[in-house]
């Protein structure tokens, strides 16, 4: 049963439990607002004193102002007025309202100064080029060592350019000051002279060409005489009939005469192919061979003859001979040449002995007067070997010579 003095005691803790409730409430409250609703009026927060405006910087500092892009008035709050004007000596081109001393943080004036000292103290010497007659720079202008722009063309395209053009130049797409002049009937001339009409490439027409290639007087160590070789051919560019003749003389005696007839067909442009006959009329008695071949130009510029010739009783006769034409000048030029014969079986009527029978080296230095008249001189060694050795000297001949020659080469 509940009696009078329970309720009694449970209404004191009720009443002392909300009491401790209210009281914890009111502490939390004061402590949250306290600061915003005091009690009692503060007094006045003592007046900050004023700092002054900085020094604007020197319009030198930033002398690349112009180049930049003038910024957009942005979304943010405004800032102070001494911030905006600091940054009109970069040349920013804000133009947007300034701001109230009222909107200002307190501590916008410390940031816009150190602002302008972090600016005053950048380096700029990479563009030291850049100052030159600026108007904002505060400096002496520096005479320009480029071309002028014209009115109206921008005054930096020059340092965005690829390449810069020398003063005088002329455009690529510019007709040439001085035009070149029209071809006469001279210059033709001069560049197809009437010598060579004749040996034009790849028609049908029949041309001919005679070369003496040596006719020379020469001194040996046994003697003096005369040698002479001579070609000629006439036909077209493709089939050609050839001649071609040889020989020496000394002490008032024929000792080698040669005259080949030769049927010759071209292979390739810089090869023929020769074939026909060859008359020997000394030394021995005279003797028909018959003849085939291959001459041409071959790598390196190197003429190049190749023979063999079959006679009666089986012998068979070659020939080799290589030409270099070494250009000292246009007009002066050593010709070193190299002769080598073969023989396939002893001939003692004729002085020709199995093998290697005979080489002789040349060495010609000759002046073009003009591509038809050309006297040299120069020096040629020849040497007998093998068996041909043995026949001259049981006759009394003598197998080795040096010579000393003096000819001429012309050509028509």
């Amino acid at each position: 049963m509940i009696t009078s003095s329970t309720i009694a005691r449970a209404s004191v803790l009720a009443a002392a439990l909300c009491a401790a409730i209210g009281s914890a409430h009111a502490q939390q409250g004061a402590h949250q607002h306290g600061h915003h609703a005091p009690a009692t009026k503060p007094a006045e927060k003592p007046t900050q004193p004023r700092i002054s405006k900085p020094a604007e910087p020197p319009a030198a500092t930033d002398p690349h102002a112009h180049h930049r892009k003038p910024a957009e008035p942005a979304a943010t709050p405004r800032t102070d007025a001494g911030a905006v004007d600091a940054h009109h000596a970069h040349g920013s081109g804000y133009t947007g309202p300034a701001a109230s001393a009222k909107d200002t943080d307190a501590h916008a004036k410390h940031q816009s100064q150190a602002a302008a000292e972090s600016d005053t103290a950048q380096d700029h010497s990479s563009h030291a080029g850049h100052d030159a007659g600026h108007p904002d720079s505060g400096q002496a202008p520096v005479p320009a060592t480029g071309p002028v722009p014209a009115t109206g063309e921008d005054a930096h395209a020059h340092h965005r350019s690829g390449t810069a053009r020398t003063p005088g130049d002329l455009p690529a797409d510019h007709p040439p000051r001085e035009p070149l002049p029209a071809i006469t009937d001279a210059d033709r001339a001069a560049a197809f002279p009437e010598h060579l009409h004749g040996h034009e490439m790849h028609d049908d027409a029949i041309r001919s060409f005679v070369r003496i290639d040596r006719l020379e007087a020469f001194d040996g160590d046994h003697g003096r005489g005369q040698a002479w070789e001579a070609d000629a051919w006439i036909g077209g560019d493709t089939d050609r009939l050839w001649l071609k003749a040889s020989g020496e003389r000394s002490a008032g005696r024929t000792h080698a005469a040669d005259l080949d007839v030769l049927y010759g067909r071209s292979i390739t442009p810089w090869w023929d192919v020769v074939a026909g006959a060859r008359q020997s009329f000394r030394p021995g008695p005279s003797q028909t061979f018959a003849a085939v071949g291959i001459q041409g130009l071959a790598p390196y510029m190197f003429e190049v003859s190749a023979m063999a010739y079959a006679g009666e009783g089986g012998q068979v006769i070659a020939e080799l001979e290589l030409e270099y034409e070494l250009l000292l000048t246009n007009r002066l030029i050593l010709q070193p040449v190299v002769e080598l014969d073969f023989a396939r079986r002893n001939d003692p009527a004729r002085g020709i002995g199995s093998g290697l029978t005979k080489a002789e080296a040349g060495l010609r230095l000759r002046y073009e007067f003009t591509r038809r008249f050309a006297p040299y001189i120069g020096i040629v060694q020849e040497r007998a070997y093998g068996d041909t050795r043995d026949l001259r000297e049981a006759v009394g001949e003598v197998p080795d010579d040096t010579k000393i020659v003096v000819g001429l080469r012309t050509w028509f």
